[in-house]
């Protein structure tokens, strides 16, 4: 059963690092992507998000659905983690003029909703007798998925139900179809699976965590059933390749599955599902799948920055140790997906390496997804770029040298907007005697339990984490992997446990002072000889960031580099740069250019300091050549 569970909404109250980032979603890109769903922000890719659910019910109301569908066949979907945000964001900061702006759109939308429950633009407006006969493309259940989990959240942000009724409704007619008519079929894009248990644990609704069950066990279990529908319909939305299993995870049991395979996004949010049931269930042979396949993901397919699905192909898992910096795909959604995962882990064991994994995905690639004005996003995450060359040649048009300002297929922007919104959830976990403290970020929580914590630090810049807490029972802190010391005092006193499984417990009665420093000693990060490309290669990282050197930094060439690793490492702080931040000197040296392509002449090296800023903040200050991974001089 779950040891702990995510701290409720409304538990936590951010400050410091997190809280910048909140107000910059609350205040720039929440209102950035209204305008975007209602196809009023300039310069924009058209979106008709909001306009499809308008035409769905002109349909359903027997009127003229007046310029159709547009868009991606999950469309819909941009609504729903909008609304999630909102309903985030609306529960940080109230603001009644958003919480309207939702309550119209929710309106819209359950105008759009069939009579029998079903709720999705595409085949309202354009193929009702369609419905449910394309699993593998269509998106249907993911859609839904969606947009329970915004009506989850919307509900307990303000306790409004409609939204919630209409998913209840959707629930009850996919019930219908999959577990009362024996539709057989699963979900091509996962996703319906955490939400059915999101709205499982908030309604006690039985119906959804049956039908989570009956999603997550079938799958796999008919390796031909997806061939069989495509030879069932003469159309197809992608033309997705119904025999490819691995793509698809369709191939093996969950339970019997060793390897993490084919669409990242997917593959993650489906891993999240099963690992939410098996806490909820207790079922050890779930989490044990769970086990094995987080392991496939973090020991073999995983870049430094916690970004996974390596090729472009198909976005997907490529094979054990393939990560290449310069053509990474790494996308943000995959990455945001892989800390849904690492937190339900959490919930079956708590174990350090699931919130460090957390907290590297978070403070790098998500990150790195927005800007640092919250106006234009990367969907790919590479670790390499070179002008001239990436956007432009065959092998990395899709690794691009600056942020778009939305995407046709704008899935990644909303999503960021809405994890940022709910860090707290992720941070904090409780059980009926413990606090845990996952992840390090200023402000206050009060758990269920009756404990209250008061958080101080400068995290991921400042290294002391000073707790201030009242109640009894347990505090959990996780001591990071990376910290390699740390000196931890409770009441002024030393106080020095073994850590287990990567955290150490408190015991506190009434009212207590913790403090938690880690180690701010920037190092050099090497990667495993069994990775082709980074054999002779170092990155720089301190705390949880990963660091990255731009050209701008470095007179505009970083090809040039080899660091000395050697050497010692300065830090300096930049309260002007980026937003503020913190720089860092590295001893390298400088390899001179030929004016052969090619010279039997050893060239000239010139020693110099290389200097590197955190990968989040790259890109922000106009085009120009980026590594996080440099070759050594020694």
């Amino acid at each position: 059963m779950r040891i702990q569970k995510q701290i409720s909404m409304g538990a936590y109250r951010s400050d410091g690092f997190i809280e910048k980032y909140q107000r910059l979603v609350s205040s720039t890109v929440i209102p950035y992507q209204y305008e975007v769903l209602n196809d009023r922000a300039e310069g924009a890719e058209k979106s008709h998000v909001v306009q499809n659910f308008i035409n769905a019910g002109r349909v359903l109301r027997g009127e003229d659905p007046g310029d159709g569908f547009y868009g991606m066949v999950f469309q819909d979907s941009d609504a729903a983690k909008w609304i999630e945000a909102a309903a985030y964001s609306l529960n940080n900061f109230p603001d009644p003029e958003l919480e309207k702006q939702v309550d119209e759109l929710v309106a819209v939308i359950a105008a759009a909703q069939d009579k029998d429950g079903y709720l999705d633009t595409y085949f309202t407006i354009k193929d009702k007798d369609k419905r449910w006969t394309n699993l593998l493309e269509a998106h249907e259940l993911y859609c839904a998925g969606h947009m329970i989990e915004a009506a989850c959240a919307y509900y307990e942000s303000s306790g409004k139900r409609e939204l919630l009724d209409v998913m209840l409704r959707n629930v009850s007619h996919i019930y219908k179809v999959f577990m009362e008519d024996g539709h057989g079929g699963f979900p091509g894009h996962p996703e319906i699976e955490l939400a059915l248990m999101k709205m499982y644990r908030l309604t006690g609704e039985k119906k959804c965590l049956e039908l989570a069950e009956y999603f997550i066990n079938t799958r796999g279990c008919d390796a031909g059933y997806y061939k069989r529908e495509r030879a069932s319909r003469d159309w197809t939305v992608w033309g997705n390749n119904a025999d490819d299993n691995d793509y698809q995870q369709s191939g093996v049991p969950l339970r019997k599955a060793v390897n993490a395979t084919g669409h990242a996004v997917r593959a993650v949010y489906l891993y999240t599902g099963m690992a939410d049931l098996a806490a909820e269930t207790g079922d050890a042979e779930l989490y044990e799948a769970g086990k094995r396949l987080w392991d496939s993901i973090t020991e073999r397919q995983m870049y430094i920055t916690g970004g996974i699905g390596s090729t472009v192909h198909g976005e997907a898992f490529s094979v054990d140790y393939d990560l290449p910096p310069d053509t990474a795909y790494a996308e943000t959604c995959a990455s945001i997906g892989l800390i849904f995962f690492a937190s339900r882990m959490l919930e079956n064991e708590v174990k350090g390496e699931y919130a460090d994994v957390m907290e590297q995905a978070f403070y790098n690639t998500v990150l790195a997804g927005m800007q640092l004005d919250g106006k234009r996003f990367f969907y790919v995450n590479p670790l390499e770029v070179i002008p001239g060359i990436s956007g432009k040649a065959p092998t990395h048009r899709h690794d691009l040298t600056q942020r778009p300002g939305w995407y046709a297929c704008a899935c990644c922007p909303p999503n960021a907007a809405r994890l940022i919104s709910s860090f707290g959830k992720y941070a904090y976990g409780e059980s009926p005697d413990t606090l845990y403290c996952h992840l390090y970020a200023a402000g206050k929580v009060r758990s269920g339990n009756g404990m209250e914590l008061e958080c101080e630090t400068e995290y991921p810049y400042g290294f002391t984490v000073r707790y201030k807490v009242s109640g009894n029972g347990n505090i959990a802190l996780r001591i990071p992997a990376w910290s390699e010391r740390y000196d931890l005092t409770v009441n002024g006193e030393k106080y020095s446990p073994a850590p287990v499984n990567g955290y150490v417990h408190i015991p506190v009665t009434g009212n207590s002072e913790i403090i938690l420093v880690l180690d701010d000693t920037p190092r050099f990060v090497y990667a495993s000889p069994a990775v082709p490309r980074l054999t002779g290669y170092a990155a720089v990282c301190r705390g949880p960031l990963v660091y990255c050197f731009e050209g701008i930094d470095n007179d505009g060439d970083v090809l040039s580099l080899k660091l000395d690793t050697g050497a010692g490492l300065s830090v300096h702080d930049e309260p002007d740069l980026l937003g503020g931040t913190v720089k860092i000197g590295v001893p390298a040296v400088r390899t001179a250019r030929t004016g052969s392509l090619y010279t039997s002449e050893k060239p000239h090296e010139t020693p110099c300091t290389a200097y590197a800023v955190p990968y989040y903040t790259w890109g922000n200050r106009g085009e120009n050549q980026m590594r996080v991974w440099l070759p050594t001089a020694r």
